[in-house]
């Protein structure tokens, strides 16, 4: 994966290289199946001026964007409600080996203190899913994924947030690429599978998972974050038959031992 140049403008200018045809690696950008396959749960209406909404899991909701360009099967520009509206351009180009360069340009963002740290949170974040994006097309290409995205928060840095999920799931945090992956302890879910990479960003620490339990598939581990809480996740993708029916015992672990802080209400 690679980062393109970006303009004046603060820009994500990310680009990801994938297998598959354009026509195929469309239908996982630009739908909403696809798309839930590697990153959050997605709706689309496939058509220009479409709605699309996305489910960032419990304690973050639902967010609403538009289909503002739609050109089958090389570019889509997804457009965010509100001021200023953030926009993700996904390009895709047929490239040599069977193989496409899917582009994302995400821009809109406003200036402010706020906005520099989504600015920097955005750009560790994509740089997690289009990895993501690219064990998907490799592994379970034409697949569909159900996802399961419980986030909690810990105590920062993110290094030692990081050890303490590690620690919480019962599973060494200094696995290398190769090293299986087997959590353990009471209560604690049975996930197992093989480690696919480690990257490490500012501020960002992330498992790369190929999963054999509870069903095939991929997941993220991850802590990130600069503050005093540390926001950690356990994103899973499963695959099969028996994927939609399994229950889903990752979210209740995740609300238990990493509870989200309570929000007070803003002052009447």
């Amino acid at each position: 994966m690679s980062e393109q140049p970006s303009d004046e403008q603060r820009v994500i200018d990310l680009s990801v290289e994938v297998p598959g045809t354009p026509e195929q690696v469309w239908q996982t950008i630009a739908t909403g199946p696809g798309i839930t396959s590697w990153f959050v749960p997605h709706q689309v209406e496939e058509h220009e001026g479409g709605t699309v909404r996305m489910d960032f899991g419990p304690g973050f909701g639902e967010a609403l964007a538009r289909v503002s360009v739609w050109q089958p099967p090389h570019r889509v520009v997804f457009s965010s409600e509100g001021e200023p509206a953030l926009a993700q351009e996904w390009q895709v180009q047929a490239h040599d080996g069977g193989t496409c360069v899917v582009r994302l340009v995400n821009s809109g963002f406003g200036q402010g203190d706020d906005w520099d740290a989504q600015y920097d949170a955005m750009s560790s974040g994509w740089r997690i899913f289009l990895e993501n994006l690219r064990l998907h097309c490799t592994h379970f290409p034409g697949q569909h994924a159900r996802a399961i995205i419980p986030t909690g928060m810990i105590a920062g840095p993110s290094g030692a947030a990081f050890a303490k999920l590690c620690a919480e799931l019962g599973v060494p945090a200094d696995l290398q690429a190769g090293q299986r992956f087997v959590t353990s302890g009471a209560g604690v879910p049975a996930v197992t599978g093989t480690v696919h990479g480690v990257q490490d960003l500012t501020a960002t620490r992330t498992y790369f998972l190929l999963l054999d339990r509870p069903a095939p598939g991929t997941a993220l581990l991850i802590a990130e974050g600069a503050g005093d809480m540390v926001a950690v996740s356990g994103y899973l993708y499963l695959y099969g038959p028996d994927a939609a029916a399994l229950p889903d015992e990752w979210t209740p672990f995740f609300a238990e031992r990493f509870p989200q802080p309570e929000i007070e209400p803003a002052a009447g």
